[in-house]
C-alpha cells in the first residue's frame, strides 16, 4: 500500500469517527507514538495526519499534553495556510502603515484590537502600587541610588526559581535585567550582528522585531512558518549558510500564537549550535498557556550557551514597569558591557517591586487567573468569528499568549478594514504589518487580551459586517 494512500486513508477514517461523534469533543486522542505502533506507520506519517486534522479544525494540539478533538465552536474555521515567504532577504518595512496604527493610540474611545497587552482590567493594578510603596521603604536611599549592573538580585533569584518550571536551570548569576523586552532583543542583536549579516525569523512576525532588525542594518530572511508549530524546519535547513543570527518566539508566537513542540525545539537548537549561529528566543508569551503545563523553551536543550533567552513582565504583569532580562549564556560579558553603555541601571524601586510580587506566591495566582481569561476571550473570539464574519475566513487556535490571526479571502485587504473599522473607532493590525514582504495583505491580527463584554462582541460583529461590504 503506498505511503500517500495509508496517510489519506488514516486521516480520512479518525475524521469520519469525529464527524459522527465517535470521539467527542474535549477526548484525548492516542499519542504520535501510539498511533505509529496502532497502524504500523512511521513517525513523520502519523505528524501529518494530526497535522492534516489540525487543519480542517477537527482536533487542537496541546503543548506536552498531546491532541484533542476541538471543541465544536473551533469545528467551522479552517486554520490558516503555512506561510511562504521568499527566501530572499527583505528590508521593505511598512512604515507608514504601522504609524497609522500606533498614532491612534491615545484615540478616546477607541476599542483596540491591534495592540498585544492584557487590558489594565486584567492586571493586579492595587496590589502593584502596593509594591511599589513597599520598595522605597524596603531599598537603601529609597531606590533613588545606582542598582548593580547586572540587576536587582532579588529579582534575579526569583526569575532563577520559575525556570525550574520549563528546565531553564538558572541561577541569579545567568541574568540580566534590561528596561522590557524589546530592550532585551536590542541588546541581543547589539551584540551578536553587524551592519550587513541576515537575520532569520518566523514569517509573519511581531512588527517591533522587523523595526529592530531593520534598524541596525540587519537583512531579514523570513521564513516559512505553521500555524500551529511554527517554523518549517527543514526551509531553516535550506538556508543555514545565509544567515549569521536566528530570532525566534517559540511559545504563542506573535501574530500566529503557534507553539513549536518539544523536538521541533531541540533540533532547532542542535542545528544552530552546529553551525555556530546564536538563537535569540523571545518568550514573552510562555507564561500564558492554556494547557494543563508551561511549554519548554529552547533554552532548555541548550547545553553550549548559544541560546540567548529573553522575556520579560511587559505581556503579563505590567507593560508600563519595562522590566525585561536575558539569560545570554556565553555572551554574558557582551550584554553586560552594552548595557553599561546604553542605560547603566534598571530602575530599582520597579525591579524591587516585581520581585517581591514574584517572591510571594502573587505572580502565579494572578497568572491563573489571566489564562484562564484569555483562554475564554479566545474561544469567544473565535466563536463571534465564526457567526459573522465572511464566509471562507480562517483563524488559528492558540493554545496560548494573546494573539489570534484571522485570514479572509484573498479580495479583502485588511488595509483598507483598517481604515472602515477606524471610523468606527475600532482598531485592527493589518497583516501586512507583521512582514517586510508583500503578503498578508488579507490577514490582521486580534489582540484577546480585553475583558470579555458585550461591546466587545459587538465590535468584533462590526468587524465582520465592514469585511463583507469589500
Amino acid at each position: 500500500m503506498k505511503k500517500e494512500f495509508i496517510y489519506s486513508e488514516i486521516t480520512n477514517q479518525i475524521a469520519d469517527q469525529i464527524q459522527k461523534g465517535i470521539l467527542k469533543a474535549g477526548d484525548k486522542l492516542p499519542s504520535v507514538r501510539k498511533l505509529c505502533q496502532d497502524y504500523q506507520i512511521s513517525m513523520n506519517t502519523a505528524k501529518r495526519v494530526y497535522l492534516e486534522l489540525e487543519s480542517r479544525s477537527l482536533i487542537d494540539s496541546r503543548p506536552q499534553s498531546g491532541y484533542y478533538v476541538s471543541k465544536p465552536i473551533l469545528i467551522n474555521l479552517p486554520l490558516p495556510e503555512v506561510s511562504q515567504p521568499s527566501l530572499i532577504a527583505n528590508n521593505d518595512e511598512p512604515n507608514e502603515l504601522i504609524s497609522k496604527v500606533y498614532e491612534n493610540m491615545g484615540k478616546k474611545g477607541l476599542t483596540i484590537f491591534s495592540i498585544g497587552i492584557p487590558a489594565g482590567d486584567l492586571l493586579p493594578q492595587a496590589k502593584l502600587k502596593k509594591e511599589i510603596i513597599n520598595a522605597t521603604r524596603e531599598l537603601r536611599e529609597g531606590g533613588t541610588g545606582y542598582e548593580e549592573l547586572q540587576g536587582n538580585i532579588k529579582l534575579r533569584r526569583m526569575i532563577a526559581v520559575r525556570s525550574l518550571q520549563w528546565g531553564g536551570n538558572f541561577t541569579a548569576n545567568d541574568l540580566v535585567t534590561t528596561n522590557g523586552g524589546i530592550n532585551a532583543l536590542s541588546f541581543c542583536l547589539m551584540a551578536l550582528g553587524k551592519f550587513g549579516d541576515t537575520i532569520a525569523i518566523e514569517s509573519p512576525c511581531y512588527p517591533g522585531i522587523l523595526q529592530l532588525a531593520n534598524g541596525l542594518g540587519l537583512k531579514v530572511l523570513e521564513l516559512p512558518t505553521h500555524p500551529t508549530t511554527g517554523i518549517e524546519i527543514d526551509t531553516l535547513k535550506k538556508v543555514i549558510h545565509k544567515i549569521n543570527i536566528c530570532l525566534l518566539i517559540p511559545n504563542f508566537s506573535s501574530p500566529l500564537g503557534s507553539c513549536m513542540p518539544d523536538e521541533n525545539k531541540k533540533e532547532v537548537v542542535k542545528l544552530l549550535a552546529e553551525n555556530n549561529i546564536p538563537l535569540i528566543e523571545d518568550d514573552v508569551y510562555g507564561d500564558l498557556y492554556f494547557g494543563p503545563n508551561r511549554p519548554k523553551c529552547c533554552k532548555s536543550f541548550d547545553t553550549e550557551g548559544n541560546v540567548l533567552y529573553c522575556s520579560s513582565i511587559s505581556k503579563t504583569l505590567a507593560p508600563g514597569y519595562r522590566v525585561g532580562w536575558i539569560a545570554p549564556g556565553k555572551y554574558k560579558d557582551k550584554i553586560l558591557k552594552l548595557k553599561l553603555l546604553h542605560s547603566t541601571s534598571s530602575i530599582s524601586i520597579v525591579n524591587e517591586a516585581v520581585a517581591n510580587f514574584l517572591k510571594f506566591g502573587r505572580y502565579e495566582k494572578h497568572l491563573f487567573q489571566l489564562r484562564k481569561a484569555l483562554q475564554d476571550n479566545c474561544q469567544n473570539y473565535i466563536k463571534t468569528i465564526a457567526e459573522s464574519f465572511p464566509e471562507g475566513t480562517k483563524t488559528t487556535r492558540p493554545q496560548g499568549g494573546l494573539s489570534l490571526w484571522v485570514e479572509f479571502d484573498k479580495k479583502i485587504p485588511t488595509v483598507e478594514l483598517y481604515d472602515l473599522a477606524i471610523k468606527q473607532n475600532i482598531s485592527i493590525a493589518p497583516g501586512r504589518m507583521f512582514t517586510l514582504q508583500n503578503q498578508f495583505e488579507n490577514c490582521m491580527r486580534l489582540c484577546i487580551g480585553l475583558p470579555w463584554s458585550d461591546e466587545i462582541k459587538f465590535k468584533l460583529k462590526q468587524i465582520g459586517t465592514l469585511a463583507k461590504t469589500i
